[in-house]
C-alpha cells in the first residue's frame, strides 16, 4: 500500500504523473452555509445538502476554503486529527455537543503547499488548525459518517478576487486526483442587518442587486429578479 506522501506524489511534482488516470474528475462547489443551525435544523438547504454527497463521485479527500479561516497568505490545515471548533456563541446547547471526527491529511496539505509554491503562491502549513463551522456544518449534512479526510484552506480577506482566482487555478489539479474542493461562506454576510427571529424576512434592498448579479453569472439569467 502506498504511504501517505506517495498517494499525492502527482500533485507535488515528485516522481511525475497522475496517480489516478482513470478517476472521474471531481466538481468544485460553493456552499452558502448560513447559520450554524443548518447542522441540526430541518430546512430546504439542509435537505439539499443531505442528498448532495450521494449525488457526487466519492472523493478521496475534501479541501474546504472557509470564510471563517482567515490569513494574510494561504494557510493549509495539516492537523491529522482536527478538532471540531464551535466558533460561535449564543446558540442552543445541542449544537455545541456535535463532533465531526473526520481525519486530516497532512500529506495532502504538504502537496498543496508545494503545488501553490510551484505557481508562485507562497503558502504555509498549519498543523494545529481545527475544523471551523464553515467546514464541518455543511460536511455534516453531506457526509455524516465523517469518513473522508478533510483539509481546511484559508482565504485572504486583504487580497482581491484575482488573487483568489489564481489560487483556484493552482488548485485545479486536485480535481483529477479525486479531491473535492469546496468554498464555504455566504453570498452576503451582514449580521447587523439579519432578522434573527424571522427566517422568512424579505431580502434587504442593498442585497438584491448582488443576488441578481450572482444569478446572471451562475445561471446565465439576464432577467432574474
Amino acid at each position: 500500500m502506498r504511504n501517505a506522501a506517495e498517494r499525492w506524489r502527482g500533485l507535488s511534482g515528485i516522481g511525475g504523473g497522475r496517480i489516478l488516470a482513470d478517476m472521474e474528475r471531481m466538481p468544485t462547489l460553493f456552499l452558502s452555509h448560513g447559520s450554524p443551525m443548518l447542522a441540526i435544523e430541518d430546512s430546504p438547504t439542509g435537505r439539499f445538502l443531505d442528498g448532495l454527497g450521494d449525488s457526487l463521485p466519492r472523493p478521496r479527500a475534501i479541501v474546504v476554503a472557509s470564510a471563517h479561516y482567515l490569513a494574510g497568505a494561504p494557510r493549509i490545515g495539516a492537523n491529522p486529527s482536527p478538532a471540531t471548533h464551535h466558533d460561535f456563541g449564543g446558540f442552543p446547547a445541542p449544537l455545541y455537543a456535535i463532533q465531526y471526527p473526520a481525519t486530516g491529511d497532512p500529506a495532502l496539505a504538504a502537496a498543496i503547499a508545494k503545488l501553490l509554491g510551484n505557481t508562485g503562491i507562497p503558502a504555509t502549513i498549519d498543523p494545529q488548525q481545527r475544523l471551523d463551522h464553515g467546514v464541518w456544518v455543511p460536511l455534516r449534512r453531506m457526509y455524516p459518517q465523517a469518513d473522508i479526510p478533510v483539509v481546511p484552506l484559508s482565504i485572504q480577506p486583504d487580497t482581491d478576487a484575482q488573487a483568489h482566482y489564481r489560487l483556484g487555478q493552482a488548485l485545479a489539479p486536485l480535481r483529477d486526483q479525486g479531491v473535492l474542493i469546496i468554498g464555504s461562506g455566504g453570498y452576503s454576510h451582514n449580521l447587523g442587518a439579519l432578522h434573527w427571529n424571522d427566517a422568512g424576512a424579505a431580502m434587504p434592498d442593498w442585497a438584491a442587486p448582488w443576488m441578481n448579479l450572482r444569478r446572471v453569472v451562475v445561471k446565465g439569467c439576464s432577467s432574474c429578479g
